[in-house]
């Protein structure tokens, strides 16, 4: 199955889209009945407003308050750790004759805390992040079966992404189609993933791993003397 997402780890996947009203527009008649057409879905905006991703977006927040909040608190104290360490960097870089090793051991100090800082926020938000790889994997394995029950529903022989397109009519956009067809497959999606769960790609690679771990020696052939 072609992967049309990767897991966030980072914080979101399209949600830029659920503010922009325009992602998501009727398809037109076609232009003749039975017409083989194009077809443009914009993936991100579908799933984005689909009725499985933004329940889990609001129930995120209370399933993970805990770890929000402390995450939150955490970033919080870090910034305040980290402001008078910036504001006196800043002091003495721009007095005359500054020791400028001194400064770059004030830079690197500064540099210090605040990577460190990112990691314990990742180790704090690394449940939030795991639901959301769920998420976007449970809509992932339905997002293509949606599209094409979709494309089969409008006569469409071929549906293309709006990534590379100048210009299409409004008669071109599937998306609302998509959307109704994936929520009809996937109304809504678990939040929390089961014990030991890994994003695809992981379990992806782990297989590979293993499969190299377990590929069979090739047989050295003996070089035979003159």
């Amino acid at each position: 199955m072609t992967h049309f997402l990767k897991p966030a780890i980072a914080a979101g996947l399209a949600l830029a889209a659920l503010s922009a009203p325009a992602a998501i527009t009727p398809v037109a008649a076609q232009a003749a009945a039975g017409a083989r057409t194009i077809g443009v879905v914009n993936v991100p905006a579908v799933v984005a407003n689909s009725n499985a991703y933004r329940t889990a977006q609001q129930q995120r927040q209370t399933t993970y308050q805990a770890q929000i909040e402390q995450a939150n608190q955490r970033r919080q104290a870090i910034g305040q750790q980290l402001q008078p360490l910036i504001q006196q960097l800043q002091t003495a870089s721009q007095q005359p004759n500054a020791n400028q090793q001194a400064l770059q051991q004030q830079a690197l100090q500064a540099q210090q805390i605040e990577q460190a800082g990112q990691q314990e926020l990742q180790q704090l938000l690394a449940p939030v992040a795991l639901s959301q790889a769920y998420v976007e994997e449970q809509i992932n394995d339905q997002l293509n079966t949606a599209i094409q029950n979709a494309a089969r529903a409008q006569n469409i022989s071929l549906v293309i992404t709006p990534d590379v397109i100048l210009y299409a009519d409004a008669s071109y956009n599937i998306n609302q189609p998509v959307l109704d067809e994936l929520n009809r497959l996937l109304p809504s999606a678990q939040l929390v993933p089961p014990t030991g769960w890994v994003p695809r790609e992981v379990r992806e690679q782990q297989a590979a791993q293993a499969q190299q771990g377990a590929a069979p020696a090739q047989p050295v052939t003996p070089v035979q003397g003159r």
